[in-house]
């Protein structure tokens, strides 16, 4: 179902009108209209791109999905690219929503390809800053900006929390070597597919500030500087947060070596205190005559031996923390 707005001098005057009747909004100079679309068929997207004169190329690409964050110009107008994320805490799990968006110097079209992008919450973010929405489509434009990068930033928030998690789980006393693992690959691949929505994001917004654009007024300026300070910080939080999984990986397969050789060394060591006795036995155990053969002398020799021997080798072990 498509979703309408229509704002005239940064005041909401009317909503949930016919897609037929954008053009008829817009013949206001002073109304700015908002469309939003949700899996539309070819049909009503056709209606709204012959409503506002969009063009072709950026309709096919709103309507195949699947683009990288982007920002393009076209003749008359611009198309936008970007994603809301959100982090499955239970499975690990980064769920994207994508988002297109076509801006004229008078209306913003919005393009859903699923209902996982929340649309209400965007609104009720306009609706708290009617204060800005005289400033147009620009206004309306950081609205959405702003709610995505927040959205990019909570998800980075979230899997630095997990990672802390991971750390603790990592020098626990008990081992947890497969869990170590199988959680560091889900974080690593929702990290990775994280990458790829949030660094393109800088450009992204970068070029949207350009002066040259005209999109964006002086009013709004430290708005937009605004979300890309936090484009920035969500860009390097994430690329660190790369780097410390990758670390966690590293460490954890050398905690298990350094395990190993622990386990290694013990074992070696009651092993060289066992053999003691069964050199001993072994030697009194001979079927040939030997001091103290067939005498009670011999086994009480053979007794002294292996608990001095073993006992020596105990404590030496001990000693030098092998057991």
């Amino acid at each position: 179902m498509a979703r309408t707005r229509c704002y005239r001098g940064g005041v909401l005057t009317d909503e949930d009108f016919p897609l037929d009747q954008v053009s008829e909004h817009l013949g206001d100079t002073s109304a700015v209209v908002w469309v939003d679309l949700c899996a539309p068929d070819l049909v009503d997207l056709q209606l709204v791109a012959d409503e506002l004169g969009l063009h072709r190329l950026a309709v096919e690409d709103a309507a195949q999905g699947r683009q990288r964050p982007k920002f393009d110009r076209y003749a008359g107008h611009d198309f936008l690219t970007a994603y809301t994320v959100l982090l499955d805490v239970a499975s690990g799990r980064l769920i994207t929503g994508e988002l297109a968006a076509f801006i004229t110097p008078a209306a913003l079209v919005t393009v859903r390809r699923e209902d996982t992008f929340s649309i209400d919450a965007l609104v009720a973010r306009w609706d708290d800053e009617v204060d800005l929405t005289r400033f147009g489509v620009g206004a309306l434009l950081h609205g959405l900006l702003d709610f995505v990068v927040d959205a990019h930033f909570d998800a980075v928030e979230s899997l630095d929390d997990q990672i802390e998690e991971l750390e603790d789980l990592l020098f626990d006393d008990r081992p947890h070597d497969q869990s170590v693992q199988r959680r560091s690959f889900e974080l690593r691949k929702s990290l990775v597919q994280l990458r790829r929505v949030v660094l393109p994001m800088r450009e992204v917004v970068n070029t949207l500030m350009r002066r040259d654009i005209g999109l964006v007024p002086d009013e709004l300026m430290p708005y937009y500087q605004d979300v890309y300070d936090h484009v920035l910080r969500a860009s390097e939080w994430t690329e660190s947060l790369r780097d410390l999984v990758n670390t966690i990986l590293e460490t954890n397969l050398t905690i298990q070596g350094n395990r190993l050789n622990v386990i290694t060394k013990k074992v070696t060591s009651w092993a060289a205190i066992i053999a003691v006795p069964t050199a001993i036995t072994g030697f009194y155990g001979q079927n040939l005559p030997y001091p103290g053969f067939a005498h009670q002398g011999g086994f009480l020799t053979s007794s002294i031996l292996i608990v001095a021997l073993s006992g020596a080798l105990y404590l030496t072990f001990k000693r030098k923390d092998w057991l």
